[in-house]
């Protein structure tokens, strides 16, 4: 038996950001890992420019993902003015870009995608040299230090974390012993949601090895963090799972 930390996250938006090349920013189904590890980093109050405490976390755990639902896809179109390339000023903060002079101010069409009321919980397991306990993390996501927001500031959560560790065989082993709160209870006190997610089949994805599930896919992601300031990640490997029964 090892350790876990398992938690929930829910909201009525998010975004689980992927390659973003060009006019669209797609957003996976599920959060990928470098998104957990972001939420993590926040909670225990690392900045982006702190490189040292971001890479021992990057490889102090393994991380599983159970994506009980999906969510609908939401597409937002945005346009945005900003300063053409051929202005070299540095700008320090939105506004000054917008007092540049006019005739270089152009406008950036985009189309960013969210998923609305997806559902996910996740599992993590500590590594050999692991930064932090996972007790310190339980503690941060409960009392976090920065904000915490479902990959971007415009998507809060809806409820609490309720981070609890466990003692399990392996990462499923770890989902099946979590017990979580209702997400909407009726007036006799009984969870509304449960029918509904009891009808989705659960899908699993994690690194490292699960010791209770075998892979029925392996493919490549690219959300490996590598340097959070510069937005470069690495491809990684990432295994999945698919119940044969809902839930």
């Amino acid at each position: 038996m090892a350790q876990y930390l398992v938690f929930r996250l829910y909201g009525p938006m998010a975004s689980w950001g992927e390659i973003a090349v060009g006019e669209v920013r797609h957003s996976s189904s599920y959060p990928g890992r470098s998104s957990i590890l972001g939420i993590i980093s926040a909670a225990l109050g690392i900045r982006r420019t702190e490189k040292e405490k971001l890479t021992a976390l990057f490889d102090g755990y393994d991380i599983c993902i159970k994506n009980v639902y999906p969510g609908y896809l939401l597409r937002d179109y945005h346009t945005i003015q900003v300063p053409d390339s051929l202005c070299k000023m540095i700008f320090a903060t939105r506004r000054d870009e917008l007092l540049c002079e006019k005739d270089r101010l152009g406008t950036i069409l985009s189309t960013r995608e969210y998923r609305c009321d997806s559902l996910n919980i996740v599992s993590i397991r500590e590594r050999v040299q692991s930064p932090y306990s996972l007790e310190e993390i339980q503690e941060k996501l409960i009392y976090p230090t920065f904000v915490l927001y479902l990959g971007r500031k415009s998507c809060p959560l809806s409820i609490p974390l309720n981070p609890q560790l466990i003692s399990a065989k392996g990462f499923k082993d770890s989902f099946d012993r979590a017990i979580f709160p209702p997400i909407i209870t009726t007036q006799d006190g009984k969870d509304e949601t449960e029918w509904f997610f009891q009808k989705i089949r659960a899908r699993y994805y994690w690194d490292g090895d699960a010791f209770d599930m075998q892979a029925q896919q392996v493919h490549e992601r690219y959300d490996q963090p590598v340097d959070r300031e510069r937005w470069q990640f690495a491809p990684r490997q990432e295994n999945y799972f698919s119940d044969k029964e809902s839930g």
